[in-house]
């Protein structure tokens, strides 16, 4: 596997990596839907923002995005790996490289708003949980964790 630079060309394989790993989750169908426009990866996106795609075999596998905020902050805005490359090291690696592009960046804490299913996966990641934030979605209460790396 390797870690490569995502283009501008690359937006329809990054959503459908995204809607995919979202829908692996086993979420309602509608609630796939109202969250299609958060899912999906533009152009514009891609140019002004560092993201980077997990390459294997020729083919993209997952990817990662970050929104540098200054002066030393980071959000990583997604972080998706396809369905059938989940337990691979994909999703480690595409954590560990957006770790190091944001140390470059002079970024002392990472920030990460994340779906519950990926929560424990951040924990292993080294992030820990600052709040919750409510999300609820067709009547049902719902809470996104709020996590934070420090990479000082």
């Amino acid at each position: 596997m390797k870690i490569v630079r995502a283009c501008p060309e690359d937006t329809d394989t990054l959503t459908g990596i995204a809607l995919a790993a979202k829908s692996y989750w086993g979420y309602p169908e509608s609630w796939i839907r109202r969250w299609k426009e958060a899912l999906t990866v533009t152009s514009d996106s891609i140019s002004s923002h560092p993201t980077y795609a997990a390459v294997t075999d020729e083919q993209i596998v997952g990817f990662c995005a970050l929104r540098i905020q200054p002066p030393d902050q980071a959000l990583l805005d997604h972080l998706w790996v396809l369905p059938s490359a989940m337990g691979s090291g994909v999703g480690r690696a595409l954590f560990l490289h957006a770790e190091k592009v944001a140390r470059e960046a002079g970024v002392a804490c990472l920030k990460i708003v994340g779906d519950p299913h990926a929560e424990g996966f951040y924990h292993r990641m080294g992030a820990t949980v600052y709040g919750r934030e409510p999300a609820p979605m067709e009547g049902q209460a719902r809470f996104l964790p709020l996590l934070e790396k420090v990479l000082s």
